[in-house]
């Protein structure tokens, strides 16, 4: 397997497809490398270097007791970056994973990035207060917490529904795309998920998001079920310079497998313009 160890020990675990110019992919939770798999095939096949990796306690990556927050799952992107010596590359983040992209740029700046997509992504902030008064309430998240530690197994496969907007009248989501989430959901340790529930639902980017100088695409599904569209990507693109926002009609959270066909080519347009 390809490896980095960071500097706190850490060995995480990185795919690296094709040849070109870099795209570098950041998965949600409870996901890993994997969930990108059928955008790097399709990027990589029109001349692009796809780097996903799987975060740190996520999928074949370690499972350490401690740095399961933002600043460091952003400064375990810096280190795959400066050991790979990307430049010019692409950052792309879906749901936690945007949330990894938007902090990193705070930290480390747009030295080695030329563009960012933000998909579904948990930015600005997720956690519902005074200042964010559209945001989801703690007891949402404390339900998930005590969800994932009563029977995980059984709560990732239940988050399949909404995830994929699988309760949706009509959907056609297979069976096998929402077992391949219980798969990757399943890898992961126990205490670095829950711990990547604070980082995801707790978090606040606008700072982040506001330094962000590179042209970015904010996609997301205005059925998102998991981030609504509200306070995330509406909120997203009036903070962000030169940012443009595509809405997804009646798309879930799900969509590098719901809508693929439709990512795949948003996502090669925005890279060639």
């Amino acid at each position: 397997m390809s490896t980095i160890t960071t500097r706190d020990g850490t060995m995480i675990y990185y795919k690296d497809w094709g040849s070109g110019r870099p795209v570098v992919f950041s998965h949600g939770w409870p996901l890993n490398a994997d969930a990108w798999e059928s955008q790097m095939v399709h990027l990589a096949s029109h001349g692009y270097r796809c780097i996903a990796h799987d975060r740190r306690g996520h999928g074949r990556s370690s499972q350490p007791w401690n740095g399961n927050d933002m600043d460091t799952y952003a400064d375990d992107l810096s280190e795959l970056m400066e050991m790979l010596d990307l430049k010019s590359a692409a950052l792309v983040g879906h749901s936690t994973g945007g949330g990894e992209v938007a902090r990193y740029l705070g930290r480390h700046g747009t030295k080695r990035v030329s563009k960012v997509v933000l998909m579904g992504s948990v930015t600005p902030l997720m956690h519902k207060t005074a200042s964010n008064p559209d945001g989801m309430p703690m007891e949402a998240f404390d339900k998930i917490r005590a969800a994932v530690s009563a029977d995980r197994s059984q709560f990732f496969k239940d988050l399949t529904m909404p995830f994929y907007g699988a309760n949706r009248p009509g959907a056609k989501v297979s069976q096998g795309v929402r077992d391949a989430f219980w798969l990757q959901g399943m890898q992961g340790g126990l205490k670095n998920e829950l711990d990547c529930i604070k980082a995801f639902s707790e978090t606040d980017f606008t700072e982040d998001l506001r330094r962000l100088d590179v042209p970015t695409l904010i996609i997301h599904g205005d059925d998102d079920q998991i981030v609504p569209i509200g306070a995330s990507a509406h909120a997203s693109v009036k903070l962000i310079k030169n940012a443009t926002l595509k809405i997804y009609a009646g798309a879930p959270h799900g969509l590098a497998d719901t809508h693929k066909e439709q990512l795949n080519r948003d996502l090669l347009g925005f890279l060639m313009t």
